[in-house]
Formats: structure tokens, C-alpha cells, sequence
């Protein structure tokens, strides 16, 4: 792939990620909190948020690790669905880290 399909790539996919996060905040967060959904499943399952966050994220690593098995059942919409929300995970629990972070350090 050369480098200006690979820019292309690589900025239409951080549009998709924008635009996914964007949409589902309405749909998985609260009006204050928009990680309200890891943090009441966390409570739920007498956990913590990133750990519930991991429960969820491993039903899309399942899907992402089958691509890689049998790639020849990629799609561009699978793949578009699978990375996106791959990498939407990996922000989420970085959010819920730096939180985490913000709190110990008394930054809350």
C-alpha cells in the first residue's frame, strides 16, 4: 500500500472512530458520565470498570482474531465494523484509565 492510500485509510478510519463514539454516546452513556455503562456493569458483576470493559471488548477480539484465522470472510463492512470498534475499545479504557489515574493522584 502506498503512503497516500495509507493516509486515506488511516484518516477515514479515525472519522469512522469519531463518528461511532459520537452516535453511541446517546445510546451507552448517561447525560454526566460517558462511561456509565462500564461502570454499572462493573457494579453489577462486583468489579471494576475496565475489567467489565474487557468482558465486553472480548466479543469483539473473538471477531477480529476469526478475520485473521479465515481472512477470505472479510468484508469491507466487516472490517469497517470490526477495527472501528476495536480501536474505539482501546479509547474507551483510556478514558476509564486516566480517570482511574486523575482519582489516585487525588486530581478528582
Amino acid at each position: 500500500m502506498n503512503d497516500k492510500d495509507f493516509n486515506q485509510l488511516v484518516g477515514d478510519r479515525l472519522n469512522k472512530c469519531i463518528a461511532v463514539l459520537s452516535n453511541k454516546n446517546e445510546e451507552y452513556s448517561s447525560d454526566v458520565d460517558r462511561l456509565h455503562n462500564f461502570k454499572t456493569a462493573a457494579r453489577i458483576d462486583n468489579t471494576t470498570p475496565e475489567k467489565a470493559l474487557k468482558g465486553m471488548y472480548l466479543k469483539h477480539l473473538v471477531s477480529v482474531m476469526d478475520l485473521i484465522e479465515s481472512p477470505e470472510t472479510a468484508t469491507y463492512e466487516l472490517l469497517n465494523e470490526k477495527i472501528t470498534d476495536s480501536i474505539n475499545y482501546h479509547i474507551l479504557l483510556e478514558a476509564l484509565l486516566v480517570e482511574r489515574l486523575k482519582t489516585l493522584k487525588g486530581e478528582c
